[in-house]
């Protein structure tokens, strides 16, 4: 009966008879982690991370995709707490087993973990992974609002980084300056020394590039968007998450949830 709740999407129902169980018989790991995407979906995050933590170690022979299932929603759960760090670390195991076409939602969350530390730079890598993922996979008219929001957020880690570390930008962009600068030197002095009715070549410096150090700044909150509740808004979808039906799990077609 628990797992007929669970497949129909009615986690509530299926937690408290989950809960029963496992207090009279000791129900096994991949129970533990069915408990844990319950409470994912219940909004109750700390028992999320406890059960789902305490599971997946467990769960290492099962199929890859069922195993991105649960790390993604422990990854989910752990960012809504805004433990940064442990949702960084389940979204990283939850590429290597996904599917192709859930990689650019996965980025895309590791970007936002890597922004919310400061990271500027990992974000920016992880905001073009997942831009070139979505653009790939997922270029749906559902999906524009997310593609473009993507990009902007792209855009902005990057002058971000830019402002902080204006130095090595700098550096970089005054060296190709300078060496394009002598190269122009070089061919003046062989024109000089080709033709015949020329003088001797005057001696020239290159001159200074001036490099803007002024990039605008990207406009993050100081504190993640809350609900009154303390759940971490979603920038794009704010509905309750959609269901994962089990069966499919385990016949391996689910989908990530927006």
């Amino acid at each position: 009966m628990a797992l007929e709740y669970f497949q129909s999407g009615k986690y509530h129902e299926a937690l408290l008879l989950f809960e029963k169980l496992d207090k009279d018989y000791a129900l096994n790991p991949r129970y533990h982690a069915y408990m844990g995407i319950c409470f994912y979906y219940e909004w109750l995050y700390e028992e999320a991370c406890k059960y789902l933590d305490e599971a997946i170690p467990q769960l290492e022979g099962f199929a890859p995709h069922e195993r991105s299932v649960y790390y993604y929603t422990a990854g989910e759960s752990h960012f809504q707490l805004r433990q940064f760090q442990e949702a960084i670390f389940y979204f990283e195991k939850a590429l290597t087993v996904c599917y192709e076409q859930e990689k650019g939602d996965i980025h895309y969350r590791l970007g936002l973990c890597h922004m919310f530390i400061e990271d500027w730079n990992t974000a920016k890598e992880q905001y073009d992974d997942a831009l070139s993922e979505l653009i790939r996979y997922r270029d749906t008219p559902d999906m524009q609002a997310r593609i473009y929001q993507t990009a902007h957020m792209l855009k902005g880690c990057e002058r971000k980084h830019e402002q902080l570390h204006p130095k090595e930008t700098g550096a970089e962009e005054e060296t190709a300056a300078a060496e394009k600068s002598a190269e122009k030197e070089k061919e003046k002095e062989a024109d000089i020394i080709m033709s015949p009715t020329s003088a001797s070549p005057t001696d020239s410096t290159t001159a200074s590039v001036p490099i803007d150090t002024k990039p605008s700044t990207l406009s993050t909150p100081s504190t993640l968007p809350l609900t009154d509740n303390g759940v971490v808004k979603d920038t794009i979808h704010t509905d309750i998450p959609q269901t994962i039906n089990i069966q499919d799990i385990f016949e391996q077609k689910v989908d990530i949830r927006e």
